[in-house]
């Protein structure tokens, strides 16, 4: 995977994409020329945020650091230098500062597993969802598109007032093969698997 994609790796930029459609946010300051990608997630995802900073490692300028936030919550981030990369993925993801799924959007297998560490949940031994409530309805068929295309049939389910991905019991062995060699241990029990501790 170490073919270049402009200066970022397909890896790189596959991992972008997944964090994108999950919990990362690319950023432009206002009176900046480009974009660059925030990680934060609490410290108890800190090994899936070392990760992340060792696939994106020579875009930082600094290691990963906790940080308190508002409650108890303890957060762990990072953030990139500002790129022209991360502005060309910017303008695709992005629509007057709101994320949007883009039309030539192509999930690989990467794109999902970091998509499902991000937003990936697990409710019961059938019940496989990706908490996809940031974007719009037409932007969350343009996903279950993407997953169809995969061979990953889902459907919208109602979550409060708000619609997220629910994989059909009939996708869950197609879900386990695709992610199980490609999630760090830590996130395995979102497969229902016993983390395995490193």
């Amino acid at each position: 995977m170490d073919n270049t994609v402009g200066s970022l790796t397909q890896l790189q930029e596959s991992v972008i994409i997944g964090t994108i459609l999950g919990d990362g946010y690319l950023r432009i300051i206002q009176g900046r020329k480009n974009a660059f990608l925030e990680i934060n997630h609490s410290f108890k995802a800190k090994s899936y945020v070392d990760w992340k900073f060792r696939v994106l490692q020579n875009f930082c300028l600094s290691k990963p650091v906790k940080r308190k936030c508002k409650g108890k919550r303890i957060a762990y981030r990072f953030f990139t230098k500002q790129h022209p990369q991360f502005t060309k993925l910017y303008r695709k993801f992005y629509l007057n500062g709101k994320k949007i799924v883009p039309d030539d959007l192509k999930l690989n297998t990467t794109i999902l597993s970091v998509w499902f560490m991000d937003d990936g949940s697990k409710c019961g031994n059938s019940n496989f969802y990706l908490n996809t409530q940031q974007f719009c309805r037409d932007d969350q068929r343009k996903l279950l598109k993407q997953l169809e295309n995969i061979g990953l049939q889902a459907r919208l389910n109602k979550d409060k007032i708000y619609y997220r991905i629910r994989f059909l019991s009939s996708s869950i062995p197609r879900l386990r093969e695709l992610l199980k060699d490609n999630l760090i241990p830590s996130m395995h029990y979102k497969l229902g698997y016993n983390p395995v501790e490193t």
